[in-house]
């Protein structure tokens, strides 16, 4: 019953960071399965005087999406099939959102693993640093210089297409009311 409460309790979260990381639902579904597997199999492993139990579990979520990335040699999938467009009247803003989306997604899969990893657990996770750091087994320090490191990366790489992603917002504020 209290593992079940746990992969309860837990289970979106590191799905929702197995998703950031690997970019993929198949993927990120098997990782979350994995983590759990090994949560069970290295219980005995996590000491309560250490790391609070969520920090451990994303350090080990991480280390399944680095294993996993590694072993498929960081290949990108294949692009999925487009989603179907919505009848409703918002369906070109949902559209527009879902490719600035896209491209966020794909800068931040062109990050290196660390990095990656570093931001999914800050930005997406809302983790501390302290507790990031943690997860990821590296200093505050080295943390904080792979959230510099990675945001720069992010800035370079959307600055580009800033009024491209930028002109959704600007319509949707002009856009007359009905």
């Amino acid at each position: 019953a209290a593992a079940s409460a746990l992969v309860l309790r837990h289970t979106d979260k590191i799905f929702a960071a197995a998703w950031r990381m690997l970019g993929d639902r198949a993927g990120a579904e098997d990782a979350t399965q994995e983590t759990f597997l090994r949560l069970w199999v290295n219980a005995a492993k996590w000491k309560p005087q250490g790391a609070k139990f969520e920090t451990w579990l994303y350090r080990v979520a991480m280390n399944v999406c680095l294993d996993r990335l590694r072993r498929r040699g960081r290949e990108r999938p294949e692009d999925e099939a487009p989603e179907r467009a919505d009848p409703a009247p918002l369906a070109d803003a949902r559209i527009e959102t879902a490719q600035q989306r896209q491209a966020v997604d794909a800068a931040l899969a062109a990050l290196p693993e660390r990095q990656r990893a570093a931001i999914t657990l800050c930005h997406y996770q809302e983790l501390s640093n302290i507790e990031a750091a943690a997860a990821l087994e590296i200093s505050v320090d080295a943390l904080e210089s792979l959230l510099a490191r990675g945001r720069r990366a992010l800035r370079d790489r959307l600055l580009p297409r800033r009024a491209e992603l930028m002109e959704g917002v600007r319509h949707d504020a002009s856009a007359p009311s009905l």
